[in-house]
């Protein structure tokens, strides 16, 4: 049974230009305990898709289901006791932590807002949710700024894992932070999944690190999931030729294995307009393309057994 479901979701903004369709008709499911990569250009609607499954954004259109339970247009007062079951784990590990506060006191303030503990008991778990992403019980003490990078992704970790969820949005974890610091945040959300049985939506730009960590591998473009597969087969025999672009970019360690590098032209369309039929046609490298990409948009359909594709001519 999947835990987090969502049916046709949508998130518009409305603007003085026009209707911005950040994320546009989206169907996915997560199974308990799986990790599903989401990849993509900039501005394709990744973060936007991760905060409105847990309504940091409210749906425009669209149905959520979480654990059976549908939450779309729950109040906020029904919401809050499934909020504790989904948390999300911010980009910016510095913008998103109060420089005011202490991480002691940031961490304690979820478990405050649930009652999940008080007094002596809730300095006990902040600590301990200090050592579960390694840092010492003294760092409740001081304040965001004092911190590395890692160490601020860290404070968030905790944070989100302080009110124990079951399903964490991990929006870019890895992007501000050195390479060295990326492994060991990669190796510490695995260990974390390991322990707790999470489900993680691992938005990243890091092709290899998704290949990594994810059982399955969403690829979005200007709004819609245009491709979702088991990563092995994904990375393996990708069938969306923005897929094959996207691949074409990863570097390889071998300087003797040669890749065709595919290069796509012109820019990515705005999506206060996007282009008619599918939405890739004007950058797809495809030759002698049939007229229904011009004019039909595309359905997400299988191909193979769990490989979906959203193109006319795969």
């Amino acid at each position: 049974m999947s835990l987090v479901s969502v049916d046709a979701v949508a998130r518009h903004f409305r603007e003085a230009r026009g209707t911005l369709r950040a994320v546009d008709g989206v169907s996915l499911s997560l199974d308990e305990g799986e990790t599903v990569g989401l990849v993509g250009e900039s501005g394709c609607g990744k973060s936007t898709l991760g905060r409105t499954l847990v309504r940091l954004l409210e749906p425009t259109a669209g149905r959520i289901v979480f654990d059976g339970t549908d939450i779309t247009r729950l109040s906020q007062r029904r919401l809050r006791p499934i909020r504790r079951q989904m948390q999300i784990i911010f980009q910016d590990p510095y913008a998103s932590l109060n420089p005011r506060m202490t991480v002691g006191e940031t961490l304690a303030e979820p478990l405050a807002i649930h009652r999940l503990a008080a007094g002596a008991q809730r300095a006990e778990r902040v600590a301990a949710l200090l050592d579960r992403v390694g840092l010492p019980a003294s760092a409740a003490r001081r304040y965001p700024h004092e911190f590395s990078g890692g160490q601020r992704q860290r404070v968030g970790i905790a944070r989100a894992l302080a009110v124990r969820p079951r399903f964490i949005v991990a929006d870019e974890p890895l992007s501000a932070l050195d390479v060295s610091i990326q492994a060991q945040i990669v190796n510490l959300l695995q260990s974390l999944q390991r322990a707790e049985k999470l489900t993680y939506l691992f938005i990243s730009h890091d092709l290899k690190v998704v290949e990594h960590l994810s059982t399955r591998v969403a690829v979005m473009y200007l709004g819609k999931i245009v491709e979702l597969a088991p990563a092995a087969e994904l990375y393996a025999k990708p069938l969306h030729p923005y897929t094959q672009a996207l691949l074409s970019a990863v570097p390889v360690p071998d300087p003797q294995r040669k890749r065709l590098r595919i290069v796509l032209g012109g820019d990515v369309p705005s999506p206060l307009a996007p282009p008619p039929g599918c939405p890739f046609h004007p950058r797809c490298q495809v030759k002698d393309k049939p007229k229904e990409c011009f004019t039909v948009p595309p359905a997400l359909r299988e191909i193979s057994p769990g490989h979906t594709a959203s193109c006319h001519v795969v």
